[in-house]
């Protein structure tokens, strides 16, 4: 990549963290939130000026484009697909981001907002020593950044846009295909698999630089619903039922130390990220996390355990339960195509960088895509933090992510293509 193009890689985040694309728990609609077609349009409109093929939005908010074949000799090159989310996360506010660009960081405290407030600080986040000399991308410490995944948005529109203004550049066809509501767990949920057209494709939705990831949670959902008995408190003593009270005797059933506090690598967790209600009605909500298909199944029983011995003790029907599966562990779907990591761990290596096969404490939409016929791993963007105010992305490591991309293309059209300094 040349200066321009990496400018250009540069301005491209920037846009686009600047469209507010929240995501909205709890709603039945894709998008959850209809802002997020905002950036749908305007991506559609760059692919169509850069000059791809079947370029369409979908009433849903899905973005699709296509980037022909220039291939001259006769040989298979399977069809690529490489796929990036448009929403951020609800967890922090989205809207009315600034992103600030910190040139040639010199391993200090960075300041995030002018009153001093919040403050990236390298013994805080020891990775920042990583990027001494590097240019930073950091929020004002008002709201997240949206690196995730706008940087992959980013990288693969930047992808893009080198092919096309490399027409001598031999590859296979390549789709692009951007989702809506990733981080709400609704991503895939109107992804024309078919229509996509791709034999196999990549999520760019990953961390730091180097990472490869195909192996993720398996997810659920559980609200927990507590039904209590009010009586005024003067007059309460062997009748009154606090729900809040009986709640909070439900989370102290579960192990103390299957919490994401206490976990990290292939260890699953029960995760209270909401309770509200009073003493007549309560709810707790729960995600559960697991890699292996037995310990996420034993994690769903004991929930049902628990709620049938509380019933028992506070009457039939003072605890309900409503678990619902989220995605499931992709391992599986990607391990009989293992080329995908294979090319992606040489493209890294050709690149300068150490490739890092982590497992995903989360999910992608590649973990739902794998399932619905899409074999689909997850590759690093190059950020931090994601999902806060501390959010950050190295300019440097974005580059690299872009290389990435055309490295592993240039491996499947076998190729002996290199960057040009």
């Amino acid at each position: 990549m040349n200066q321009t193009e990496k400018q250009q890689l540069l301005d491209r985040f920037l846009q686009y963290v600047k469209v507010d694309t929240e995501s909205v728990p709890d709603q039945e609609c894709v998008p959850s939130s209809e802002k997020q077609k905002n950036l749908g349009r305007i991506l559609k409109a760059q692919m169509e000026e850069m000059g791809l093929s079947h370029v369409r939005m979908c009433e849903h908010g899905y973005v699709y484009g296509e980037i022909p074949s220039t291939m001259k000799r006769r040989c298979a090159v399977p069809i690529l697909g490489f796929v990036a989310h448009m929403d951020t996360s609800p967890a922090i506010c989205g809207a009315q981001v600034n992103p600030q660009v910190i040139k040639k960081y010199n391993g200090e405290k960075i300041p995030l907002d002018l009153d001093g407030i919040y403050q990236l600080n390298p013994k805080e986040f020891p990775s920042l020593q990583r990027y001494i000399g590097q240019d930073l991308v950091v929020t004002d410490g008002h709201t997240l950044l949206g690196a995730d995944d706008k940087a992959g948005i980013a990288e693969i529109m930047t992808m893009a846009s080198y092919l096309m203004q490399h027409p001598e550049i031999e590859h296979g066809t390549i789709k692009i295909g951007f989702t809506p509501d990733e981080e709400v767990g609704r991503g895939a949920d109107f992804f024309d698999v078919e229509g996509f057209g791709a034999d196999f494709a990549y999520t760019v939705d990953g961390g730091e630089l180097g990472e490869i990831e195909y192996e993720n949670f398996n997810a659920a959902t559980v609200n927990v619903f507590i039904h209590g008995k009010s009586i005024h408190p003067g007059s309460a003593k062997g009748q009154m039922r606090n729900a809040i009270l009986m709640g909070m005797e439900f989370h102290q059933m579960l192990p103390v130390f299957e919490n994401p506090a206490y976990t990290e690598g292939y260890e699953g967790f029960y995760h209270l990220h909401t309770i509200k209600g009073d003493v007549e009605t309560a709810k707790l909500e729960y995600i559960i996390r697991d890699h292996t298909m037995e310990t996420f199944l034993q994690k769903k029983e004991r929930i049902e355990k628990i709620k049938d011995y509380l019933n028992e003790r506070y009457g039939a029907g003072s605890f309900e339960v409503n678990i619902t599966d989220s995605y499931y562990n992709m391992k599986e779907k990607v391990e009989p195509h293992m080329h995908l990591i294979e090319y992606a761990t040489q493209a890294l290596k050709q690149i300068g960088v150490e490739p890092k096969i982590v497992p995903i404490r989360g999910g992608t939409d590649g973990a739902r895509l794998s399932f619905m016929g899409l074999p689909c791993p997850n590759l690093c963007t190059g950020g931090h933090n994601y999902h806060g105010r501390y959010e950050y992305i190295p300019v440097q490591s974005m580059e690299k992510c872009v290389e990435l991309l055309l490295g592993i293309i240039f491996l499947y059209a076998g190729t002996e293509e290199k960057l040009p300094e």
